[in-house]
């Protein structure tokens, strides 16, 4: 059993302002030069960090990938929830964060695959639509849930879980360029509330192979 390493609410203020990343690609999305990550704060060596407070699920009902409507909260109450706020044309962070994930949850059992919720909702609306962005996490896992719809409302739901997301907008080159949080929020079937949270470079398949089991229990690694 490791030692949990807890963020208090200033620490975590400080990694929400801190932890924010510039994905660049080209106008048609498919390849371009990441820009380097805005900063950095030390990362946890171990895995997850349990918050001292956890963050309630953001209120958020917007359109799911079969261009239905999907309430965040209604839809996974009770469920051990995995949220990530991010981009189908980002070209480094984003789908290297799905992949693992989508690894380590190969390696659960069935049982645990059948309560794990993965939930990716797009901080790019204006090119992610419901057909694209199925297409893009189909790639990756067809069991996650992709969400899409209005960006003020993305954005008003990425702030109450402590992730920050600015508009997309275009350079001069052509290339477009999203800024986001890379925070990978783990909530709790017990209260649905987030205890976990992992940041840029803790979330690979070994990580979270190892912690995702206790996530699926309700308990903090």
């Amino acid at each position: 059993m490791r030692k949990t390493t807890t963020l208090s609410a200033a620490a975590l203020t400080l990694a929400a302002a801190l932890l924010l990343t510039g994905c660049g690609g080209s106008s048609g999305g498919d390849e371009g030069d990441g820009d380097k990550a805005v900063a950095s704060v030390e990362p946890q060596k171990k895995g997850g960090a349990v918050l001292d407070q956890p963050f309630e699920k953001p209120d958020l009902t917007l359109t799911d990938t079969h261009g239905e409507k999907y309430d965040l909260i209604e839809e996974t109450k009770g469920k051990p929830v995995l949220l990530y706020f991010g981009y189908t044309h980002c070209p480094d962070v984003c789908p290297l964060t799905m992949s693992n994930i989508a690894v380590a949850r190969s390696k659960l059992t069935a049982e645990q695959k059948k309560k794990l919720q993965v939930v990716f909702v797009t901080s790019d609306p204006k090119r992610d639509k419901p057909k694209e962005l199925g297409s893009w996490l189909r790639g990756q896992d067809p069991s996650f849930t992709g969400l899409t719809g209005d960006f003020d409302t993305i954005q008003a739901g990425a702030r109450t879980v402590g992730v920050s997301i600015e508009p997309s907008y275009k350079k001069k080159n052509g290339d477009v360029v999203s800024t986001h949080g890379a925070q990978l929020l783990a909530f709790s079937p017990k209260d649905d509330k987030a205890h976990v949270l992992y940041t840029e470079g803790n979330t690979t398949p070994e990580i979270l192979q190892k912690e995702l089991p206790e996530i699926i229990k309700g308990e903090n690694p």
